[in-house]
């Protein structure tokens, strides 16, 4: 992926400092196994002094379970020994998982030095798995400094938000720099590409990317943007939608469509207040689209964005009122 940076860039200094956990390497029968509550101590925080482990909190009934399971089993196994996995059915044993605030499975959290220091929750990817592994074994590319690419993106993150997207595009570029498979930096490079008028440019940028990838929620929320910008370049001249609605108040497919144009205008307030009023008017237009179409938009702009936040408060109001 570096080869299409964008934003190539660097973070002006050497980044330093690694995980190193130590130990030696398990045999290969020995990566995988069952615990119960009263093995735990030894299965877990004992072993946890000699190397990391990991340990999924399952259920039999839990679809995502059974389909993480196979996946992270053969991660491990292919790791030869870097971590051990150690599995927990909470149905059988519930304790152990109540005492760590395990609320939603599958739930997979590290355990170093007999305690947990990182985790993962969701049938997530193969590729993050690894990434995960290689991350608690200090063997990830670039993580020696996965700290200073953590704070790069989280500055990134706040110089986007702030409005001032050329230094952000070009931290999120530094970031890749570093770390050329940075899911995080990638679509953080993409939004400020629409930002910038570009969004070709940035559904370039990530139909290069693999199936696995793809699915990573921060890209499929600027995929989402990239669609919605698409759809509302079909949905006709705003000024005459707003002409239609000055004739008619209650014409809700112009206010629909006028609500998708101010989203992508970046207009997010007078998005939201349209399709609010669409409810207050009729719930019932295109089988509650409006409600549905909100709380699309809630994804895409993220659950701190200030529009997300007023307009919850909004819906809220008139849902329960």
């Amino acid at each position: 992926m570096s080869g299409n940076n964008p934003y190539n860039a660097s973070f002006g200094g050497q980044m330093s400092g690694s995980v190193n956990l130590g130990g030696q390497p398990a045999a290969s029968g020995d990566l995988v196994k069952d615990t119960t509550t009263s093995t735990f101590g030894r299965d877990v925080v004992e072993e946890s002094q000699r190397q990391p482990v990991l340990v999924d909190f399952w259920a039999p009934w839990c679809g995502p379970c059974r389909q993480l399971a196979p996946v992270i089993e053969k991660v491990v196994k292919e790791a030869a020994g870097k971590v051990k996995l150690v599995k927990l059915n909470i149905d059988d044993h519930p304790s152990i998982p109540g005492q760590l605030g395990i609320q939603s499975i599958p739930a997979v959290i590290a355990f170093v030095g007999g305690r947990p220091v990182d985790g993962f929750m969701g049938a997530v990817p193969e590729s993050q798995i690894r990434q995960f592994i290689d991350k608690l074994s200090g063997d990830a590319p670039g993580d020696d400094g996965q700290a200073e690419i953590d704070a790069a993106l989280d500055e990134a993150q706040t110089l986007f938000e702030a409005g001032d997207i050329n230094a952000a595009g070009q931290l999120f570029g530094a970031v890749l720099q570093a770390a050329p498979d940075n899911l995080r930096a990638i679509a953080g490079i993409a939004r400020c590409m629409i930002e910038a008028g570009q969004p070709a440019r940035a559904r370039d940028l990530l139909t290069g990317l693999s199936e696995e990838a793809a699915k990573d929620a921060g890209i499929q929320a600027v995929l989402k943007q990239l669609d919605m910008i698409e759809e509302a370049r079909k949905l006709g001249d705003p000024a005459a939608l707003e002409h239609a609605l000055a004739l008619n108040p209650d014409d809700h497919e112009s206010r629909m469509k006028l609500a998708k144009i101010r989203n992508v205008e970046g207009k997010r307030d007078e998005a939201a207040d349209h399709l609010l009023m669409i409810m207050r008017r009729d719930r019932s237009f295109g089988d509650d689209g409006a409600r549905k179409e909100l709380l699309g938009l809630f994804d895409t702009w993220g659950p701190k964005e200030p529009a997300t936040i007023a307009a919850r408060r909004k819906l809220s109001a008139l849902l329960f009122s």
